[in-house]
């Protein structure tokens, strides 16, 4: 006659249930609804402080920066960057000169007879 012995199951179930044990919970302890209720709430709290943290640190709530309207010129013969700047600047001319090459991915400061070029207006 052999004799069969099952072993019995003590073994960690690290977070896995066994159709041989009663408890589902890994721990073995068990919550109240009172711990469940605490559990869920300093998870949301926790939750509602990160998404603030990303959203402060993305820029959000920075100020709105106003839409620029443009209007097309064309470069009379003989003319510079800094004579059509001037022609529509209400101010710094050096500003203006600084827009125009930047609405208009210039390089450099030249510009040719003929050539198109967008004038940021105000307001």
């Amino acid at each position: 006659m052999s004799t069969v012995s099952l072993a019995s199951n003590t073994s960690v179930l690290q977070g896995f249930s066994s159709p041989f044990t009663s408890s589902t919970n890994p721990s073995g302890a068990s919550l109240t609804r009172r711990g469940r209720l605490a559990r869920t709430l300093f998870v949301a709290s926790l939750t509602v402080v990160l998404v603030a943290g990303f959203a402060a640190q993305s820029g959000a709530g920075d100020e709105v920066v106003a839409t620029t309207s443009y209007i097309s010129v064309v470069v009379p013969g003989g003319e510079t960057l800094w004579s059509v700047a001037s022609a529509y600047a209400s101010g710094d001319v050096q500003a203006m000169v600084e827009a125009i090459r930047e609405a208009n991915n210039l390089k450099g400061y030249d510009v040719q007879a003929g050539q198109k070029l967008r004038i940021p207006t105000q307001g």
